[in-house]
């Protein structure tokens, strides 16, 4: 389980395998001590398994901590996502999965992509004070029928990142991104025409599976 916050942007530095089943080799600031193999870390939002990793190589005298970690996406993740189209140099948000007693700062957030959303249009909005950085507000339209489960106020997962919905027109919504998760996501550089992977509410699907089945 993750809770949509992103903690790093980690970098595709080796891809390999097509068809059914691809392996990424991915570089993070994370310490290489702290993630353990077989552990779960949510990539665009895709939770995915860790099957090795190691420390980053530094210059000698070099102290940061950094590491790479690979993880393999099978046939289902391949169809659903973009995980077929990474390449080295694809940035990534990354999410450790969540602790018992860590905060939830975002919402419940599983890692399993329901479905590409496409981004519309990206407007600058520009607050009073200029200091602050340009916020972006983001219209997204969502394929049908998971339109049904976003609603105003509600929250989504967009590539890993965990949002509050502003406005619902049947299969168009809308985000308002700050101007710090512009800094430590890639929304920064996302703009209109992108698709991005969609997780919808999982409180939204289950009351609409119990209104179907009452």
């Amino acid at each position: 389980m993750f809770t949509g916050i992103v903690t790093d942007i980690g970098e595709i530095i080796h891809a390999e395998g097509e068809g059914k089943l691809r392996r990424f080799r991915i570089a993070s600031a994370y310490e290489a001590q702290g993630i353990a193999i077989g552990a779960s870390i949510a990539c665009a939002g895709i939770c995915l398994t860790v099957t090795h990793r190691g420390a980053a190589s530094h210059g000698a005298g070099d102290t940061h901590p950094g590491s790479w970690f690979e993880v393999e996406a099978a046939a289902e993740t391949l169809r659903l996502t973009l995980a077929g189209e990474w390449r080295v140099g694809t940035k990534v948000n990354l999410e450790r999965a969540l602790k018992l007693g860590d905060e939830l700062g975002g919402h419940i957030v599983t890692g399993h992509v329901d479905a590409l959303a496409e981004i519309v249009t990206r407007e600058e909005v520009t607050p009073d004070d200029a200091n602050w950085g340009a916020t972006a507000r983001f219209t997204l339209r969502a394929p049908k029928p998971l339109h049904r489960f976003i609603a105003t106020k509600g929250s989504v997962v967009l590539d890993g990142v965990s949002l509050t919905v502003n406005n619902v027109e049947d299969d168009l919504f809308s985000v308002l991104l700050i101007p710090h998760t512009l800094k430590v996501t890639t929304f920064g550089r996302s703009e209109a025409g992108d698709k991005v992977h969609l997780e919808v509410d999982l409180m939204a699907r289950y009351a609409a599976r119990l209104a179907q089945t009452a």
